[in-house]
């Protein structure tokens, strides 16, 4: 349960929000307040996407310059979830030689700081990320360090702004504001579906208030009849004009993995 930790003033705010959720038509802006109606959705959007305990992907990133040109590399992504907390996730490059073997490990937490370690095999040597540099490009991408940490409802707060079409359906626009003081982003804006609670779209805003990049996430497959993934995540960052798509493939779950798959020991070991 995705409320397994929460204090007893939280839970009485988190149920009044899906009772909002269920009962209460959100055309109704005069019965229940934009902020109820956003955390319902928040919270809705996490429930949809809990048990599944782990999957791994194969990806292919590609960087792209101001001007046009590209930059390709392969990596492998290690998922565990973690009821009551945040989860634990492995990046682990193969390709270009170079950086193979460079792998990140990031454990996520509701109300504490992420933990982050960089391994760097051309060093032989791990490196922390500090909560204040999680703002800074991964591996030279247009995803931060923060980007990649999971999504939990507790550390945003949330506003809804209204329902609109994208694309062939419509969709929820909900901004969430970080209440980590080190984010490196002021607010987020995402459109997401009706029918699924999928994220197509999401707004980032820096610290200034000033739209720094925009993610678009589509070719969703589902998996084990209830898990939804996008293949595709484009990230474009308006300020420099760079951008990142983050292709994957081999989507798995139930692996096996436990939390002995995700300690800081393990980096130094990846091949």
């Amino acid at each position: 349960m995705i409320f397994k930790t929460m204090e007893c003033s939280n839970m009485k705010k988190y149920l009044l929000a899906l009772t909002i959720l269920y009962h209460a038509p959100f055309v109704s802006a005069d019965v229940k307040s934009d902020e109820d109606k956003g955390l319902a959705i928040a919270i809705e959007r996490k429930a949809r996407d809990t048990g599944w305990h782990d999957f791994r992907a194969q990806s292919t990133m590609i960087l792209r310059s101001t001007g046009g040109e590209e930059s390709v590399r392969k990596l492998s992504v290690k998922v565990l979830e973690v009821l009551g907390d945040g989860d634990k996730s492995i990046n682990v490059f193969s390709e270009p030689k170079d950086i193979k073997g460079t792998a990140l490990l990031s454990i996520s937490h509701i109300s504490k700081d992420d933990d982050q370690w960089l391994f760097l095999p051309s060093l032989k040597r791990t490196k922390r990320i500090a909560s204040s540099n999680k703002s800074g490009p991964f591996m030279g991408s247009e995803f931060s360090y923060e980007d990649l940490s999971s999504y939990e409802v507790e550390k945003y707060t949330y506003r809804f702004i209204r329902s609109e079409a994208c694309g062939e359906q419509q969709c929820f626009v909900l901004e969430s504001t970080p209440k980590d003081k080190y984010s490196g982003y002021s607010k987020r804006i995402s459109w997401i579906g009706h029918d699924h609670y999928r994220v197509h779209k999401t707004e980032f805003y820096d610290r200034r208030g000033d739209l720094l990049k925009t993610l678009e996430l589509d070719q969703y497959k589902l998996y084990l009849s209830k898990y939804w993934r996008p293949h595709r995540l484009k990230m474009v960052n308006h300020q420099s004009g760079k951008s990142t798509d983050l292709l994957n493939t081999e989507v798995s779950f139930s692996n096996g993995y436990t939390d002995k798959d995700f300690t800081k020991n393990v980096l130094a070991r990846i091949r």
